[in-house]
């Protein structure tokens, strides 16, 4: 089935091996196919989603994403993808299995000749299998656990969080407890004690004056000879 360059369509091309990429685009050339080369799985996918291509050729080992998943998004995308598994004689089973399970219209083994490729054509063109990996689609993918943040310690003056550590004092220095100075000696002078004796002793002649004034008039006390000597201990 041979199309005119105003109806060419495009096949995407996920192999990894150059040789078998380069001999399937003078094939598709013959037919007026455009064709796009990416190398890995994810890029596949990606052009996929962008072109929207009418036909993708793929093998199973390819890099970053294994060829089996990267045709079970492309089905998952656009259900109406046609998917062809290119393989070697010795991993046909495997690419066999991957066929059924992404409901791929057929398999290519390597190497082939153009007659080969113009048997398959009608087969590639007919109708689309299901594709019964895709309910499996995701436990393809290693499932990935988020790690638990990280408990932090409670802020200062703040009571810990429930199930939060608490901080020890361990690795801390603290300062060397400081001496305590003496308290200050009063130092009691001999004029302080004289001057309290002076205080008490005018408060006992205030106390008594009236009965040594009766005693100074009545000649029994000599008044005057008390004061000089009061005023002399000052």
């Amino acid at each position: 089935m041979k199309m005119s360059a105003d109806e060419s369509n495009t096949a995407l091309i996920v192999i990894g091996n150059s040789i078998t990429e380069g001999r399937l685009q003078m094939v598709l050339r013959k037919r007026d196919w455009n064709a796009e080369v990416v190398k890995d799985g994810d890029k596949a996918v990606d052009e996929f989603v962008a072109l929207r291509p009418d036909l993708v050729f793929i093998a199973v080992d390819i890099p970053t994403l294994d060829g089996h998943v990267a045709a079970l998004e492309m089905r998952e995308s656009d259900p109406k993808a046609r998917v062809v598994f290119v393989s070697s004689r010795g991993r046909i089973d495997l690419a066999e299995d991957a066929a059924y399970s992404a409901g791929a219209v057929g398999v290519l083994m390597t190497p082939f000749t153009d007659s080969s490729i113009e048997e398959a054509w009608s087969q590639w063109m007919g109708k689309i299998p299901e594709a019964p990996g895709l309910t499996d689609l995701d436990a393809l993918y290693p499932t990935l656990e988020e790690p638990e943040p990280p408990e932090l310690p409670p802020l200062p003056g703040m009571p810990p969080l429930p199930g939060a550590p608490i901080p020890t004092m361990e690795g801390i220095e603290l300062p060397p407890p400081q001496p305590n100075e003496p308290a200050p000696t009063l130092v009691t002078t001999k004029n302080k004690r004289k001057g309290r004796w002076i205080i008490r002793l005018f408060i006992l002649l205030i106390i008594s004056g009236g009965a040594v004034g009766g005693a100074h008039y009545a000649g029994i006390l000599d008044l005057n000879s008390l004061i000089d000597q009061v005023m002399g201990l000052v």
